[in-house]
């Protein structure tokens, strides 16, 4: 392989780092023995920065270009994020509706009735108006006082009733069985290795 720059990460179609590289797996390197490389990588990728430092990882996942690109978050230098799988929250559900189902059965209740009704035990003028009641009819030589302009209220003696008719019940189907949703795009695997040896890379 072509003299790479010290700490480059490439992909190849075997399955191995050849002489002078590493595979990208997060491995802890001690700083002694690879001070140049710890020079360009620090503690971003893992390691106490004093004995040891870390080379990337990228098992099972990709590298993004950091910066902030447009109508995008920003990537920092060894940011690590994303996840492979999400469960949806109801915040998160598109509006929509669910199917209902009604039934009825049938029903029946008991109780008792009172009725207030206006009454009177004193006769009072013998012609009706929208004020006056029923009352006794007096006895003699003159006309029958049979309307009462005197109207007490009074409650008729309860009485017992039977109401009938249907109960009806709506039921609300259930969606979905709250599975995880995959987010990880059509992917193919290759071997990452970084250069362990190979030109100190010089800033342009």
């Amino acid at each position: 392989m072509s003299d790479p720059y010290l700490g480059e990460i490439r992909m190849v179609g075997f399955n191995f780092a050849p002489y002078g590289w590493a595979l990208c797996q997060g491995q802890i390197l001690p700083v002694s023995q690879n001070q140049a490389l710890f020079s360009l990588l620090g503690t971003t990728f893992g390691g106490n920065g004093s004995s040891n430092f870390g080379l990337p990882d990228l098992q099972g996942r990709g590298p993004i270009g950091t910066g902030t690109g447009t109508g995008l978050s920003p990537i920092t230098w060894g940011e690590v994020g994303g996840q492979e799988e999400v469960t949806l929250t109801t915040n998160q559900l598109p509006t929509h509706t669910h199917a209902s189902q009604s039934s009825s059965s049938s029903m029946t209740s008991t109780g008792t009735i009172s009725i207030p009704a206006t009454t009177s035990s004193t006769g009072g003028t013998g012609t009706p108006s929208a004020t006056t009641v029923l009352g006794p009819m007096s006895q003699g030589g003159r006309a029958g006082e049979l309307y009462s302009t005197s109207a007490p209220n009074v409650t008729l003696a309860p009485f017992g009733v039977t109401v009938m008719g249907d109960a009806p019940r709506v039921t609300i189907g259930t969606t979905g069985n709250s599975l995880p949703t995959p987010l990880r795009n059509p992917y193919l695997g290759l071997t990452c290795i970084v250069a362990l040896q190979g030109i100190f890379p010089t800033r342009g």
